[in-house]
């Protein structure tokens, strides 16, 4: 998961978390055993434009909440949303508390080994934002020697510092990176892949661009249960349903822009 993303839950609302999830008892998983119609969902909502509550709305938006109502839609269950401190998510999913995860989780060894997940639904990683007009810059080789702006203390910030002969300066945030490139004061921005097309789409910014290359790559699963394979057969046969029928390209469009994932 990318940089700036909260992995640490305040301790009092994880206990909390806990504690009201025990109250609920470990029935059997919704989707897959007990014949309802409710998928219930674990995510950590603090985590924009992937999950987030705005002021006044009762309702979870993002870009994962959006998905998993398509795919529960999809798969013929309502879709239940319950929001867990990050570090609680999957003793909640092994408790049986919740039936999947999905949550802006990166897909990796250490992870496979208490849970499984679906096939990819989005693949993050670092991506270079430049002027429009730039001709020059068309990969992160292309930025040996060049002023690069970065989000202090991210991933970006830590990898471009190793590029031979750039001079990384360190802003306070994305708006101040996009800002410092269009006044000419760097060649480029180095971020998350969705911190740069989210804040170049909500924000309607014109006069740059979107490289494709990527220095690093990550995807993002949904998870269930370890050995549930009939819950995780039905969600990946949703989500390739939702890719075919153009389902999934409008709910990445809302969130990201017209970009698609590559």
């Amino acid at each position: 998961m990318f940089q700036w993303k909260k992995i640490f839950a305040v301790g009092a609302l994880a206990l909390a978390t806990v504690v009201g999830f025990a109250g609920c008892g470990g029935s059997d998983n919704a989707a897959s055993s007990s014949g309802a119609k409710t998928l219930k969902v674990g995510a950590s909502v603090d985590f924009a434009p992937f999950e987030f509550q705005d002021e006044g709305q009762s309702e979870y938006q993002g870009f994962d909440m959006d998905l998993i109502r398509a795919i529960g839609k999809e798969m013929g269950y309502t879709v239940e949303i319950q929001n867990i401190g990050f570090d609680g998510l999957i003793p909640a999913l092994q408790a049986k508390n919740v039936d999947v995860l999905i949550t802006g989780m990166t897909i990796n060894d250490e992870r496979k080994q208490t849970v499984d997940f679906s096939d990819p639904y989005y693949q993050s990683g670092l991506t270079i934002v430049v002027r429009e007009d730039e001709q020059n810059i068309k990969s992160f080789k292309d930025l040996e020697g060049k002023k690069i702006a970065v989000q202090i203390g991210t991933t970006s910030a830590k990898e471009t510092k190793v590029i031979p002969g750039a001079e990384v300066k360190e802003l306070n945030t994305p708006a101040d990176c996009f800002m410092e490139l269009k006044a000419g004061g760097v060649d480029a921005v180095v971020n998350d892949r969705p911190v740069n097309d989210y804040y170049i789409h909500t924000n309607e910014q014109t006069g740059v661009k979107v490289l494709p290359d990527r220095l690093t790559s990550e995807d993002y699963g949904i998870a269930v249960a370890k050995g549930n394979t009939e819950l995780l057969t039905q969600i990946n046969g949703a989500l390739k349903k939702l890719k075919e029928n153009g389902e999934y390209d409008k709910i990445f469009a809302k969130w990201f822009g017209e970009q698609k994932q590559q």
